[in-house]
């Protein structure tokens, strides 16, 4: 499906708010579209954690056009200040952010990432984290044009057989 792309001569604007409930079955539909999988009770889990709740340290907001007819969610993100184990002092964490792929040069995505650091930043964290695949081009390169480089950290798995 298209997204209603925000522009100049619709007078179409991109707002960024706190999710709601409302925006669920977009958010489900937009993740599906970039992941091919559907996950609407984890998503339906996240908004009452996240959201809902309204914890002061977790973060789920959603990008949408501002139009006539209600909008579309244009994208995504989420995440929350967590304390890390091995001595880690507490730090915003983003581990979800997603921008229709119509709307991905119309800067939803940094209007996202802005959103979530202001929120981090009034929570009292003055670092911001995140993990991707290391062959995710789209998203290593949008989060290295925003400022964010390799950490301290190293990522470390086994396989559970």
């Amino acid at each position: 499906t298209s997204a209603n792309v925000p522009d100049e001569e619709s007078g179409t604007e991109v707002r960024i708010r706190p999710a709601e409930a409302a925006d669920l079955a977009q958010v489900v539909a937009l993740d599906e579209q970039i992941t091919r999988v559907a996950k609407e009770d984890y998503w339906c889990d996240l908004h009452e954690r996240y959201q809902a709740r309204g914890s002061g340290e977790q973060f789920f907001f959603v990008a949408d056009s501002s139009r006539a007819d209600g909008g579309n969610v244009l994208g995504f993100v989420i995440g929350e200040v967590r304390a890390w184990e091995f001595g880690s002092a507490p730090c915003g964490w983003v581990f979800a952010l997603s921008v229709h792929p119509d709307a991905r040069q119309l800067g939803v995505g940094e209007r996202l990432l802005d959103a979530i650091s202001d929120a981090f930043k009034g929570a009292g964290v003055g670092t911001m984290r995140t993990m991707i695949l290391r062959d995710n081009n789209l998203l290593m390169s949008f989060f290295r044009s925003e400022g964010l480089m390799a950490g301290p950290y190293i990522q470390l798995e086994k396989e559970l057989t």
